[in-house]
């Protein structure tokens, strides 16, 4: 495999074996011995203690002399092997690196010269699959298209009716480097004016598009460009097509009514049966993670001429690695330098240690040193060092390694100990690591204990006589401080997720305020407008006269769209953050608005940007990275990891978007001046929350910030992610997605919730493929965030992206009434579509509203899943609600006296009489 450059990027965790030392070897290693390393930081789940019993491992003595000046590293480790080794030990180093390769996109005749054959490839490692369709010449700039039956690769599969997917063959290139490519041989029959298409790694579940767009190769001469197109100035004139003649089939002229034109229609005719057919050859820059496993090997023995210990480290960490080394003469660790001798390449290091390079081995396969320590010292202290700021650290502690003379005697009487003894000894071993999940489990236990009784307490008839709203508020507080406690602690678990605590709340109603991740609870969220509600230029005027009808039907939260002056129609590109002149409407508009939901008793949220802003003015390079209006930013405001905009930030806490400058949340006064815009929106216009666009692109806890500053009543963070497929078909398990989205509610320490993207792509595969057994995980529990974080989990069936007028992900026609059926029944904060409300579902939305609210379903409501087969899904929910979606049968039973109140295509819901 071969790669332009090496980075190390993200986070490495580096962890020993404590019970089953072994040298684990490289799974991948890139060709290029190019590494640039910038940060490590290592796993704490373990302590690191070196003792005889854990970690020595001993052979047979036999005695050679070692002459560290005349032997090869070859000769060291066969020496080694054989002498009393009375310490050996090797730790797995296992690192994620960025890694740059590239993706190639070649147009010509294939094999044999047959047909015009797009060949896509790639040169990094991954289970790649080929996202694709086509745009017909009829259509030119509309949705995508599945291509014909002949064009598709063995192994294709169709995606709905515009896409295909085809899994890349791994191949070898001339130079005999491992590739995955995809060929599709082209129709000339087939009026095709362009290929789309993305490229997926399904390890990872990354998309990679150009310039932030899908790919497009363009097959038609008129195609214009629109930033995407790949082969734009390859072997063509201003955009004669890639096939050249062969646009003649592909192509039909528009014919103007006019005579005068059909003159020019000949000579544009004329001029493409001229041009010879062409090919061309792209390369487009591509990074991703590849995990690396590396260890670094510490043995020691005693030297029998000089009683020094001598000490060999080896490692296969490839390039330059140094040892930042030093003793110490107690258990305190406390670093000393050692007296000469040291080996070649050694110099001190702030007088406080000493730092030697690592002599390269014969076989270029890593490195190595020997070290002569004198007697009487207690330990061996290092790190590992890559290159400038980069340190190698064991879990966050220095190695240490034993060098005592008491170590040494107790190694040599384990040789001692019996087959039997060492049984006994691990037997022991698991009692002490016993011991631990015990007292873990007993604390844990004692969390959930005061969680219950602070529960019973609330829930008492004299509680809620004798106990003031506040006191209630406080109680219900800590019960969330508690929780967040558990889930800290779970976290380092596996899975790790929060599972909230199953508590009868039937006749509890929370206080009007909890916190922002929650709201009351009994919240109902409307998305105020669609990807088209900008082209009206009085929006906000027109939700204004809806604002009634829209309390009416039971909405307790409308969504407002993004209120800022923006590059984009939409308010996804803003600019200056404080015009609030928008193709919605004025700033004075907005107030009115707002002021008018408020009136009907309806919260609202803004739709804040925070992770990207569109730049006033270009740098000296010519750089669109200078920001003016009220708040005024240079590039120290851009992250440093986005080569489309040049930022001098630090890099980038999060995924790039890559279509407007990433602001760097790093910087504090970057947080202090946003940290005052939302202040200012929420008094200025009166907006109750946020809804926060991309937050995927920074860390959770800037959030954090930004919300405990503002003090929303509500906040929820679109996390998109991509869910687990499997060559087109969604996994069963994806409790991997719905954890990263969790891992970011979390690192908002709970201030905010999250769109379930989980439960509405596993709805999308339920409904689609008549597969309701999707609706229930390995446990039992609903498989997205709602079953396992459900107050903070915002469900929803589509949206502007999803839906609308886009359609990148829309809701399986006809039933998203079964979509509404699921997320209006069940916990979490349920979203409802503009579109959808003012549609002829909006009868039986609101009567499913109204089914939710007259049985105080809320947030946190428990679930009991009672079917989930091929036909049907049914549970019972708040012991109060049963619900069934699918065209199979059921009806629920029990003591309770169950009568229908709500019912439609495949769905039926009921309620207790």
């Amino acid at each position: 495999m071969f790669f332009s450059s090496v980075r190390i990027m993200s986070t490495v965790s580096m962890e020993p074996l404590l019970h089953h030392p072994v040298r684990e070897s490289v799974r991948y290693a890139p060709k290029s011995r190019t590494f640039k390393p910038s940060s490590w930081s290592c796993s704490t789940n373990h302590k690191l203690v070196f003792h005889g019993r854990s970690f020595c491992n001993f052979r047979s003595s036999n005695v050679h002399a070692l002459r560290a000046s005349t032997t090869t590293d070859t000769d060291l480790v066969e020496t080694l092997e054989s002498t009393d080794v009375f310490f050996k030990e090797t730790f797995p180093l296992k690192r994620m690196e960025t890694v740059e390769g590239k993706i190639f996109i070649r147009l010509d005749h294939g094999q044999n010269n047959g047909n015009w054959q797009l060949t896509v490839g790639c040169n990094l490692p991954g289970k790649w699959i080929l996202h694709w369709g086509i745009s017909r010449v009829k259509y030119v700039g509309s949705e995508w298209d599945q291509p014909p039956e002949e064009m598709r690769p063995r192994g294709s599969i169709p995606i709905k009716d515009y896409a295909i997917e085809t899994p890349l063959k791994k191949s070898l290139s001339s130079e005999g480097d491992a590739l995955h490519e995809v060929k599709i041989d082209l129709i000339p029959t087939s009026a095709i004016a362009a290929i789309n298409f993305v490229l997926k790694d399904e390890e990872t579940g990354s998309w990679y598009q150009h310039r932030g767009r899908d790919f497009k190769v363009p097959l038609a001469d008129y195609l214009l460009d629109d930033g995407n197109v790949v082969a734009a100035k390859r072997s063509f004139g201003v955009w004669p097509g890639a096939l050249g003649p062969l646009s003649n089939l592909l192509i039909k002229a528009e014919v103007s009514p006019a005579n005068g034109s059909e003159s020019s229609n000949e000579s544009r005719e004329a001029k493409k049966k001229s041009r010879s057919l062409e090919g061309f050859y792209e390369e487009q820059p591509i990074a991703k993670q590849v995990a690396f496993d590396n260890s670094v090997t510490v043995s020691v023995r005693k030297c029998p001429e000089t009683a020094k210990n001598l000490l060999y480290v080896e490692t296969d960490l490839p390039g330059d690695v140094f040892i930042h080394w030093g003793v110490c003469r107690d258990d305190t660790k406390t670093w000393e330098i050692p007296d000469a001798p040291h080996p070649p390449e050694t110099v001190s290091f702030r007088d406080k240690a000493l730092q030697t390079r690592l002599q390269p081995k014969e076989r270029g396969d890593g490195c190595w040193g020997l070290f002569t320590i004198e007697e009487g010292l207690q330990g061996f202290l290092f790190v590992l060092k890559l290159n400038k700021g980069t340190w190698l650290k064991c879990m966050g502690n220095d190695f240490y390694i034993p060098l005592s003379r008491s170590s040494s005697l107790l190694a040599k009487s384990r040789q001692g100990l019996s087959e039997s003894a060492q049984i006994l000894e691990k037997k022991e071993e698991a009692k002490e690591e016993a011991k631990e999940e015990a007292s873990l489990s007993a604390y844990t236990n004692g969390i959930i204990n005061n969680i219950r009784s602070l529960v019973s307490d609330i829930s008492s008839e004299k509680t809620r006589k004798n106990k003031s709203k506040e006191a209630q508020e406080s109680i219900l507080q800590e019960i969330e401080k508690l929780a967040a406690e558990a889930y800290s602690i779970f976290r380092s678990s596996i899975p790790t997720f929060l599972e909230e605590p199953v508590v009868d709340t039937e006749e509890l109603k929370a206080p009007a305020k909890i916190s922002s991740g929650t709201g009351t609870g009994f919240e109902i969220l409307c998305q105020g407008f669609n990807w088209e509600s900008h082209k009206s230029g009085r929006w906000y005027m027109e939700l204004k006269e809806r604002a009634s009808e829209l309390s009416s039907l039971g909405f307790t939260v409308i969504w407002l769209p993004p209120p800022t002056e923006s590059i984009s129609p939409e308010g996804y590109m803003p600019r200056d953050l404080y015009n609030l002149n928008s193709r919605y409407g004025n700033v004075d508009q907005l107030k009115e608005v707002v002021k008018t939901f408020h009136e009907v008793g309806i919260k609202t949220l803004g739709d804040a940007v925070l992770n990207h802003r569109c730049a006033h003015h270009q740098n000296q390079n010519g750089v669109w990275n200078i920001f003016g209006g009220h708040i005024k930013w240079d590039d120290r405001a851009v992250v440093a990891d986005d080569p489309h905009f040049q930022g001098r930030g630090n890099k980038s806490s999060g995924d790039n978007f890559h279509a407007a400058p990433n602001i760097d949340h790093s910087q504090d006064f970057v947080r202090k001046d946003l940290r005052e815009w939302l202040c200012w929106l929420r008094k200025e216009i009166g907006y109750d929350g946020w809804r926060l666009d991309f937050v995927r692109g920074f860390w959770g806890g800037y959030v954090k910030d930004y919300l405990e500053a503002s003090a929303p009543l509500f906040a929820v963070g679109e996390y998109w992610d991509s869910l687990s497929y499997t060559y087109g078909e969604m996994d069963h398990n994806q409790d991997g997605h719905r954890q990263r989205i969790i891992d970011w509610i979390n690192a908002t320490n709970g201030t905010a919730a999250a769109f379930d993207v989980t439960t509405k792509g596993i709805l999308h595969s339920a409904l689609e493929r008549c597969e309701y057994w999707r609706l229930s995980d390995q446990k039992g529990k609903p498989p997205g965030v709602v079953g396992w974080w459900p107050s903070r989990a915002v469900t929803f069936i589509e949206n502007h992206d999803t839906g609308s007028t886009q359609g990148h992900w829309r809701f399986p026609g006809g039933k998203e009434m079964q979509g509404y059926a699921y997320i209006l029944t069940h916990p979490g904060t349920p979203t409802v579509f503009f579109d959808h409300i003012f549609s002829h579902y909006r009868s039986e939305i609101a009567a499913l509203i109204s089914v939710r609210n007259r049985n105080e379903i809320h947030c946190r409501s428990t679930v009991q899943i009672t079917k989930a087969e091929r036909d049907v899904y049914a549970a019972i929910v708040g012991e109060k609600v049963a619900m069934k979606i699918g065209p199979g049968h059921y009806e629920p039973s029990g003591p309770q006296r169950w009568s229908l109140a709500a019912e439609g295509k495949d769905y039926k819901v009921w309620e207790t009489s």
